[in-house]
């Protein structure tokens, strides 16, 4: 039981360990998934962020809010497709 426990707490440690990273959401996405990986990066909903993105294009005539969109598109890279996917869909080609 105690060496368990041990095991576990090691675990814990090198997930914590973990760096996070940014990417763009696969799940929870309306466009690109911007919003959605920026939600899971913050740990916020992603309508707010939304909301918030809709209010700044308005309000700043929607030059920057759509230029600052578009270059998250292009620069935030896709999330990279577990292990288990890759072998399955290469496997089904």
């Amino acid at each position: 039981m105690a060496l368990l426990l041990k095991q576990a707490r090691q675990n814990a440690i090198l997930v914590t360990m973990e760096p996070k990273r940014l990417y763009k959401s696969s799940d929870n996405k309306i466009f690109a998934g911007v919003f959605g990986g920026l939600g899971e990066y913050f740990n916020v909903d992603p309508v707010i962020l939304r909301v918030v993105w809709v209010l700044v294009v308005i309000f700043t005539a929607f030059v920057p809010g759509v230029l600052t969109y578009i270059l998250a598109v292009i620069i935030i890279p896709k999330k990279p497709m577990p292990a288990h996917h890759q072998t399955h869909e290469s496997h089904s080609s």
